[in-house]
């Protein structure tokens, strides 16, 4: 079973954490808060009241054991030193949790394997929901390339993917289609879409945003 450590349980964290936990993670979460703490206990693993600051402190959570250390603390100054510090003392997978590009920078230069902006990247995603008709979510992959799920549009409706030709066309590729409950995985090019039908599409950003921008304007 994996062992997470989530530090600083805040909004984010404790969502991280708590949703770790639903899937069967073993979660200890870390915050100097004891109300924070108290509030979590029932619901992970192990909640550990410490000042992550404390390099003892920190030490004395074992934290080089865990599979994976979620940096969730906004103040850019405390999350940059605890980074270090995390890394420095052999923690293996630094997940960290940054408020802007300029402290995602200096994160990923001091050694974070991965920073995530989810302020930032929820707020992209619901602008291009919201900028389109057709686009439900949107989930990056890379710097290059992203997943999207797209409603069927009227012109693909009660045609086959083939006769779509959805690839040459938009220069992406169809993973799954999904009709009401049933996904269908690896769809076939004789497969019709249909109203209602959602597209799981993967593709390169310049083309998705094509994509995007021909749907706001159907």
């Amino acid at each position: 079973m994996k062992q997470m450590a989530v530090l600083g349980l805040g909004r984010f964290g404790t969502s991280v954490a708590r949703s770790l936990a639903g899937f069967g993670v073993e979660v200890m979460g870390v915050d100097k808060d004891p109300e924070k703490v108290a509030d979590i206990a029932p619901d992970i693993t192990h909640a550990v009241q410490a000042d992550v600051m404390d390099i003892d402190a920190l030490d004395s959570l074992g934290l080089r054991n865990f599979d994976v250390v979620i940096l969730s603390i906004k103040d850019v100054e405390i999350s940059c030193l605890t980074a270090i510090t995390l890394k420095d003392h052999g923690a293996r997978f630094v997940v960290a949790q940054a408020v802007g590009d300029a402290h995602a920078k200096i994160l990923e230069r001091i050694g974070a394997d991965k920073v995530i902006m989810p302020e930032k990247d929820i707020g992209s995603r619901l602008a291009r929901s919201l900028a389109s008709n057709n686009i439900i979510d949107y989930m990056e992959l890379s710097s290059r390339h992203s997943l999207m799920e797209l409603a069927a549009m009227e012109e693909w409706v009660g045609h086959t993917l083939k006769e779509n030709n959805i690839r040459t066309k938009y220069g992406i590729n169809v993973v799954a289609v999904r009709s009401g409950k049933t996904i269908r995985v690896s769809p076939q090019g004789d497969d019709i879409i249909h109203d209602g039908d959602i597209l799981v599409v993967i593709g390169e950003n310049a083309d998705l945003e094509k994509l995007t921008k021909l749907s706001k304007k159907r």
